[in-house]
């Protein structure tokens, strides 16, 4: 009787293993090699464009892409004034950037600050030509961007000589302000 028991088990585990399998084999669905097709949103490419500048830290590129893909029409509590404009403010512990959107989803407007950020080396190379024998010991980046008006990038750098500090401006070429 044991040994009945022990084929009739072998079998019903055969017919599992073998059900299982070809059961996988259906679930499978073929398309004809054709993917579905996608709607790829590219919006604020304008404003990624104006704002990069190639040398910016990555927390400050990271929070203007951030800006870039957020969507204000997918978030019903947002603020809309009077204007149309949803604004929103992100946020990273040495920055921020608060955007006006239309009621598209476009960014409008940008106004944005960052402390400490590394300067560009054009930056850099200036205040070491104009200023030699100063560091800088502390600089705040401001960018603002307006669709219509374009990007303005400016650094505020204080800069020590011992026991001295001067206070300087430049925009992101060094040109000083």
């Amino acid at each position: 009787m044991s040994n009945l028991k022990y084929i009739i088990m072998k079998k019903l585990m055969l017919w599992l293993l073998v059900f299982g399998l070809t059961t996988q084999f259906y679930a499978q669905v073929v398309n004809n090699g054709q993917l579905p097709e996608i709607e790829v949103k590219a919006i604020n490419y304008k404003y990624l464009n104006d704002v990069n500048s190639g040398e910016v830290d990555t927390p400050v590129r990271l929070l203007e892409l951030e800006a870039a893909n957020f969507d204000p029409r997918d978030r019903k509590d947002l603020y809309e004034d009077e204007y149309g404009f949803y604004k929103v403010s992100f946020y990273i512990p040495d920055g921020m950037i608060v955007a006006a959107y239309d009621g598209n989803g476009k960014i409008v407007k940008t106004i944005e600050k960052f402390k400490d950020v590394k300067p560009p080396r054009t930056v850099i190379n200036s205040v070491a030509d104009r200023f030699p024998g100063w560091g800088i010991s502390n600089d705040v980046y401001k960018v603002t961007y307006h669709h219509k008006k374009g990007t303005n990038k400016m650094y505020k750098l204080t800069l020590k000589n011992g026991d001295e500090r001067m206070k300087v401006k430049t925009d992101e070429s060094g040109k000083f302000l």
